[in-house]
């Protein structure tokens, strides 16, 4: 048999935890229920407390499942030291946030989110000829920038990196063997123009 203290402690514990699974659940309702009064009144609460973390991506679901791999790669145009430029070979980005997370129980939302989204925004915002569509088109350029300069860093190969280009190789996923659908399971790439690396596309880490 607990001592008084020792049952309010529980007490308390039980209530506390109550009430932080009551905060969790409404909150995520509101944050995939229709607009509403709360909603428009509190959206941006809800938003700061919901992503990314208890972010959903419903596409991993019927009817419209996920049915493509999309690989980010970046390669640099280098300035050597002989006063030459080369180029670097295309680097696989989402393989090396893929190889963090395997066998991670943990991994960091930044190895699973940054870059799909950032590539995701820039897609969003880009029409078939990779203009800018807005204010947020020339955003996710700065954003997609910025991290492909945070992997790469303002020295590479030897030399410093004058410029990058991005690309995103779209594989589809074949089908199960017990399906009769055919699928052309080649691998599509759409590759942007080379970018100039300034200032402003250098981390604060790398350019001290």
């Amino acid at each position: 048999m607990l001592s008084l203290p020792g049952q309010l402690i529980i007490a308390v514990g039980i209530a506390v935890a109550a009430v932080a699974a009551a905060i969790h659940l409404s909150t995520a309702f509101l944050a995939v229920s229709p607009p509403n009064t709360l909603t428009k009144r509190h959206g941006a609460a809800i938003d700061d407390y919901i992503y990314p973390e208890f972010e959903r991506v419903w596409k991993l679901f019927a009817p419209n499942p996920l049915q493509q791999n999309i690989a980010v790669q970046a390669r640099a145009e280098i300035r050597t030291r002989e006063g030459g430029t080369a180029t670097t070979g295309w680097r696989d980005l989402s393989a090396q946030d893929g190889a963090a997370i395997r066998h991670n129980p943990l991994p960091s939302h930044t190895q699973q989110n940054e870059l799909r989204r950032a590539w995701e925004f820039y897609v969003g915002s880009h029409d078939a000829q990779e203009r800018p569509q807005g204010m947020r088109g020339s955003l996710s350029e700065q954003y997609i920038r910025r991290i492909v300069m945070l992997r790469f860093g303002r020295e590479e190969d030897g030399g410093i990196v004058g410029r990058i280009q991005v690309r995103s190789a779209t594989t589809p996923v074949a089908p199960p063997s017990w399906s009769d659908e055919k699928i052309d399971t080649k691998t599509v790439y759409r590759t942007l123009p080379w970018w100039t690396v300034t200032t402003h596309d250098i981390p604060e880490a790398k350019s001290r």
